[in-house]
């Protein structure tokens, strides 16, 4: 087994080079390796979750393998085991493997009861999703009635995360109208079940069919279609995998194109299987002409954390104070960012390596100072990264292997023989992220981050925008405990005149308190610098370190809940501030915002797409204040707000992923990516709620003509805490990545309007139809369009595939809004027979004032359904004339309630 897993780890670092995401998995020779699949540390020990992981990937590796056309299979799964559990033999240390990059989590249910398998996805249709998350309960087979068979499930996960198609059902909207009549939201069409409703009262329960709205002609809002448990059709895995005779993907000439899921909104209506056929996975493979093999598996154990630092003293490391701004980055990281029990080296390098310390085990203050003394103090000579790196290995093996150990490079200089050692640190097995500080680091650096998984960032030598600090603030470990990790609150900097201020507040939130540390920096003269707790009560004691020009205070114990106020008074200087901490408790996850960019390189004129993700756990953070720094190499620095509306860049809307489109490219180069998140008296936890992307919830099944319910979903407490308020501050390095073919200044205008994602449409009085949608910007999700083209059809395809020929609305009056605005339009359709039982299909196209056109809308359907006329009701006669109906007299309301049941009898008999 070693042997071979070390033949994957070479095979995923040739082929990591470019990757997208932190993920390791790679497709060789039809079958994907290097899946890891993770079990989070709060969950109970128990050995045979293990086994249960093994025969789910065994179970689903046959399912996916004929579902594609023997194309794919699972090959070889990490699995991912916590270090407080006991260790075997079996279980060995891993390489590139993390808990952020893992595939699949295996996490407790948020809130209990909840085992929903679900997928993380950021992206648009065709893009990778993020991750897979499923519980204890749900791997034990313990919801085998409402999500069928662990390996089915896993296939229709697998589809989410490594071929970004969507589901093909929708929990929101269960039955739509097609040619007056309703229709469950299914695919294929051809799936056999009921539609029916379930009332309960009482303690009772009853199975009804379904009755329409009478008004708006569509079925009750609690009806719901139960699928026959035997039967014949054998698509759609992304519908419901679930039903026993379900072995393949909707394809375009079985795909429902009409029902209103996500599937079709937002890929376009095409089928899930034409989205599979467009993934670079498909067009590398052809079918297998044999049987694939099983899965193997190897078993991963975390340890400790074994980390060396190789830093750049070289002679332009004199340039611009970097050397001081390494040494204030390099303490505040090893002041507060590693966590406690890790252990640390340190290497430097100029021409050659220079060993600074072996590695040392952080167990208290005096050995982090230790280390600190250690940081160099002195620029001169030349580059030699392969020296240093080399160094670094030697430094680590003198204790333990480089398997999984992390090192942390920093250089700002040109070496043209990085490539040079390639290969060594592909055998070495460690994971290294990089730092590039100033325009002129090595070109190639970014090639040992992207082939090993380790993080890249870049730092400019704009001090007020703190970036090396941020750089190093986002090395907390990949798999130490949520606790342990440090939190950055806060990172602003500011370039002040003579005897100006800097003033401003941190939130200390419940969540975070413990080690908290303020950092101040500056560039000539120690500021004055007042700082005060919650209470009004003013802080003193601050460390002052004038030769590397910094001051830090460490609150003691658990840092006071509340808005912490601080003033920094300089003259003619540029000062920082940074704040740190950790979680206030082991038990209560903190508030956490995690940033990335869609891609590690960005091409002229496609747009790039910053994210956001903010959590409390499981839980989303919803209406956070959320902005992005994103600075280029020349020092320009473009604000972007971001947004969680699921319009533009936003996939899902109240999700907590904000998102935002980035076009302002001014140089080629590398770009530095930092995010600021306030949580405000809008901001709010979310309850969490059945996950959109993942495999139906079955509420229950028709077994030979008799239906069986499931049990139902949990219900969620509306006194949750959870909904309280929350309010918080955090920021987040985003990384970097690299720009190219951007074009000399001026830019030209090549970005079009994004498309429209939300378009929704209903009916209302004398057939009109009100329309409404996110509006887009001039350039994706910025500015204003110059004008918005709409037109109907009464086919989807024809206005899908000839949507310049279908007929097209007068708009003259529609002028756009600023982007991300609130659009309503209605209008009355003209040319075209709307009576009852029409339906109207409506796409929307924006055009910026460049005459580029957006892609055009989703596509939404309109049934016009005219209320059948009810004539008045006639008095029914009084066969018992002594008797008054509406008589008080004990006895007569039951024979109300039986005259209301013969009413109600003659009405369903034709009477």
């Amino acid at each position: 087994m070693g042997s071979f897993r070390n033949s994957v780890f070479i095979l995923i670092l040739h082929l990591l080079k470019g990757a997208l995401s932190n993920s390791l998995i790679q497709l060789n020779n039809n079958g994907y390796e290097g899946i890891v699949i993770a079990i989070d540390p709060n969950v109970p020990e128990d050995e045979t979750l293990i086994q249960q992981i093994k025969d789910m990937v065994t179970q689903a590796s046959p399912y996916l393998f004929e579902a594609t056309g023997k194309r794919f299979y699972f090959k070889n799964v990490a699995i991912l085991i916590p270090k407080k559990w006991k260790t075997k033999p079996d279980y060995v240390r891993p390489k590139l493997e993390t808990y952020k990059n893992a595939d699949v989590l295996v996490a407790e249910p948020n809130p209990p009861g909840n085992d929903d398998p679900y997928t993380e996805q950021m992206g648009k249709c065709g893009e990778k999703g993020e991750r897979i998350y499923f519980t204890p309960d749900f791997l034990a087979g313990k919801k085998l009635s409402q999500y069928g068979p662990q390996g089915r499930a896993f296939v229709h996960e697998w589809a989410h995360l490594r071929w970004g198609v969507f589901d093909e059902y929708n929990n929101d909207q269960k039955f739509y109208l097609s040619n007056g009549k309703n229709k469950a939201v299914k695919c294929s069409a051809a799936v056999a079940g009921k539609n029916v409703v379930k009332k309960c009262q009482g303690g009772s329960c009853v199975t009804k069919p379904c009755r329409p709205n009478k008004l708006t002609g569509l079925y009750e809002q609690e009806c719901v279609f139960l699928p026959e448990g035997q039967q014949t059709e054998k698509a759609s895995i992304m519908f419901a995998q679930s039903i026993d005779s379900v072995v393949e993907f909707c394809t375009e000439q079985n795909h429902n194109k009409e029902a209103p899921n996500l599937q079709n909104q937002r890929c376009n209506l095409r089928s899930t299987w034409e989205v599979i056929r467009d993934s670079e996975d498909f067009k590398k493979t052809t079918p297998m002409t044999t049987q694939p093999p099983k899965p193997t598996f190897s078993m991963l154990q975390i340890g400790q954390r074994i980390l060396c630092l190789v830093l750049d003293k070289s002679g332009s490391m004199s340039s611009g104070d970097r050397l001081k701004r390494l040494n204030q980055a390099g303490k505040l990281f090893l002041l507060q960012t590693v966590e406690q029990g890790s252990w640390v080296g340190m290497v430097t390098f100029d021409s050659a390596a220079h060993v600074q310390s072996g590695l040392i085990q952080i167990n208290s203050g005096t050995d982090r100072d230790t280390l600190i003394k250690s940081l160099p103090t002195v620029a001169a000579g030349g580059t030699s990264i392969c020296s240093g790196l080399r160094s670094a290995f030697t430094v680590i093996r003198k204790k333990y292997s480089t398997d999984g150990s992390e090192i942390v490079l920093l250089t700002d200089g040109e070496d043209n023989t990085i490539s040079g050692c390639f290969n060594e640190v592909k055998q070495s097995g460690a994971i290294i992220h990089t730092v590039a500080l100033g325009p002129s680091a090595a070109q190639e650096l970014e090639e040992l981050s992207k082939m090993t998984g380790g993080l890249q960032t870049y730092a400019s030598d704009q001090v007020q925008n703190n970036g090396l600090i941020d750089a190093f603030g986002a090395l907390s470990s990949g798999n130490g405990a949520p606790s342990q990790r440090s939190i950055q609150l806060e990172s602003k900097g500011l370039t002040l005149q003579k005897n100006q201020w800097m003033n401003g507040t941190v939130i200390v939130d419940s969540t975070v308190g413990k080690d908290t540390l303020f950092l101040v920096t500056w560039t000539t003269q120690p500021p004055q610098i007042l700082l005060w707790d919650p209470s009004g009560k003013k802080q003193d004691g601050f460390l002052v370190d004038t030769n590397t020009k910094m001051a830090y205070l460490q609150i003691p114990g658990t840092a006071k809940v509340g808005t912490w106020k601080y003033s920094l008074r300089a003259s003619s200087q540029t000062l920082t501030l940074t704040v740190t901490s950790r979680a206030s408790s082991a038990t209560v996850p903190p508030v956490t915002v995690t940033s990335k960019m869609n891609k590690d390189t960005g091409k002229f004129p496609s747009p790039m797409t910053v994210y956001a993700n903010i959590r409390q756990g499981a839980s989303p953070i919803l209406r956070a204040s959320v902005t992005a720094l994103i600075e280029s190499v020349n020092g320009k620095t473009v604000t972007l707000e971001l947004l969680d509306n699921g319009a533009g860049a936003d996939v899902t809307k109240d999700d907590g992923i904000y998102s935002r489109y980035f076009t302002a490219y001014d140089t080629n180069g590398r770009y530095s990516v930092k995010v600021w998140a306030l949580g405000g008296i809008n901001a709010a936890r979310r309850r969490v709620i059945p996950q959109q992307n993942g495999a139906m919830y079955i509420p229950g099944w028709i077994e030979n003509g008799e239906i069986k319910w499931n049990p139902p979903r949990p219900e969620i407490n509306k006194n949750d805490p959870q909904d309280k308020q929350v309010c918080f501050s955090r920021t987040s390095s985003g990384g970097s990545f690299v720009a190219s073919d951007v074009p000399k200044a001026p830019i030209p205008d090549l970005f079009p309007p994004c498309q429209i994602t939300d378009l929704k449409a209903k009916t209302q009085g004398d057939n009109l139809i009100n329309l409404t949608w996110t509006a887009p910007g001039d350039d994706y999700d910025h500015g204003t369009a110059h004008k918005y083209i709409i037109r109907i059809s009464t086919s989807i395809l024809d206005l899908r595939d000839k949507f310049n020929d279908s007929l097209q609305v007068n708009t003259d009056d529609l002028i756009p809004k600023e982007a991300n605005s609130e659009e309503v339009f209605v209008f009355k359709p003209e040319n075209i027979t709307f009576e009852n039982g029409t339906d109207l299909f409506i796409a929307v196209q924006a055009v910026d004032k460049a005459n580029l056109k957006s892609e055009i809308s989703n596509i939404v359907q309109v049934s016009l359904f005219i209320p059948p006329q009810i004539p008045p009701e006639t008095p029914s006669p009084n066969l018992c004339p002594n008797i008054n109906i509406n008589s008080t007299i004990p006895g007569i309301h039951i024979l109300k309630i039986m005259w209301k049941w013969l009413g109600e009898l003659q009405l369903s008999v034709g009477l």
